[in-house]
């Protein structure tokens, strides 16, 4: 079944079972730019090339999917969102009151957004949290392979344009609204699977595909909402990539800062193998005792999650200049997660790091200031 999407003043996408259907010389352009990409260094410990090279390729057909040539808007006819006005800001409402109550700072950062993306935003977590809340929510302990088969079905009625609910219908329209694709969505449930499969993961490669799964698409989703700056010279995929890397380093964080609470519910979300090399073993996890060896694997963890934080910095000032301030928060905020980790001392197993009210808010007109950075030239 084939449906057109509204755009607004951006070109329509048609969209097939879920896929976007772009005009050819569209696909092309995107195409091209994705070729073109420079390769990345390997720079990521435990994870080989083949690894990047995996994600990669999601990543690739997910630009490809979501980007279009602005010069050729005027050649494509656009049609409204087919809800009823007073229905769909309803809607809306909904999902910003969700997002004021459990993304506090996030939504602080949200309101210097456009009206429209701040809408599609806010649609786009609320899906995030009841798609997370499948798996460890109130009531997770009803979560089965049924559950999640039943969440992938209403997600294509949502791209259909068939919400179930009025949460639903908020991303249905967003949909009409924004050039987004079904896969990063289809990518997030799938990780939703990986949790009720896996309670280990032997190695980074493994640990960082988790990671693209159920943090990485985020960055992908938002990336279409967000908008890039016109001024940016860099290509889209190189954004995309900055996006994966904030979400990855964000997921990153939040294992690190839950590794007590984690191991409560008989989880270990660290690189198996790499606990070896330090002769560590779950049974010290779950005895939740600092040791040096402790603390020096832990060393190694932050280094790596702020590597990712590095990286994700080269695309943040490339985004539209009024969607900058969420994420420069969000990577200032997380970065401070691990600094409060180094401040307990690496205890992350009877403690856990959080950054408090009163510096949370210094943060902001930090990030503030870092949104109102230009769009850099080269990106090295």
């Amino acid at each position: 079944m084939c449906i057109t999407l509204s755009l607004s003043s951006k070109p329509c996408i048609g969209v097939c079972n879920g896929s976007l259907q772009l005009p050819k010389s569209m696909v092309t352009t995107a195409r091209t730019e994705v070729i073109t990409a420079p390769n990345r260094p390997n720079t990521f410990p435990g994870l080989t090339k083949q690894g990047i090279s995996d994600i990669d390729l999601r990543v690739q057909e997910v630009v490809r999917r979501q980007s279009w040539t602005n010069s050729l808007v005027s050649e494509v006819n656009c049609r409204k969102s087919r809800f009823e006005p007073m229905f769909i800001d309803d809607a809306y409402d909904k999902c910003r009151n969700i997002c004021a109550e459990y993304a506090k700072t996030f939504y602080l950062g949200t309101l210097l957004m456009t009206k429209e993306r701040q809408k599609a935003i806010w649609a786009i977590y609320v899906w995030c949290r009841r798609t997370d809340e499948l798996v460890d929510g109130p009531n997770a302990e009803y979560m089965s392979p049924a559950v999640l088969e039943r969440w992938e079905e209403r997600l294509q009625d949502i791209f259909e344009g068939r919400p179930y609910d009025m949460l639903d219908a908020a991303l249905s329209d967003t949909v009409f609204n924004f050039p987004l694709d079904i896969k990063p969505f289809r990518d997030m449930i799938e990780g939703m699977r990986m949790d009720t499969r896996k309670s280990r993961y032997e190695s980074f490669q493994e640990l960082y595909l988790y990671c693209y799964y159920v943090a990485g698409t985020v960055g992908l989703m938002s990336v279409p909402v967000m908008g890039i700056a016109p001024e940016s010279s860099v290509s889209a995929y190189t954004i995309y990539n900055a996006a994966l890397y904030l979400g990855i380093g964000n997921q990153l964080t939040n294992i690190l800062r839950d590794v007590g609470e984690d191991a409560l519910r008989g989880r270990v979300y660290l690189p198996q193998d790499e606990l070896t090399q330090f002769g560590l073993t779950d049974k010290d996890v779950f005895s939740r005792k600092v040791t040096d060896a402790w603390r020096d694997f832990m060393k190694e963890q932050i280094i790596r999650a702020r590597s990712f934080f590095n990286l994700a910095e080269e695309g943040a000032s490339q985004l539209d200049k009024d969607s900058r301030w969420p994420v420069w928060s969000s990577l200032m905020l997380y970065r401070k997660i691990l600094d409060a980790i180094e401040d307990n001392d690496y205890d992350n197993l009877t403690k856990r790091a959080y950054v408090g009210r009163t510096k949370k808010l210094l943060t902001l007109p930090l990030a503030y200031t870092r949104a109102l950075s230009k769009p850099s030239l080269y990106l090295l």
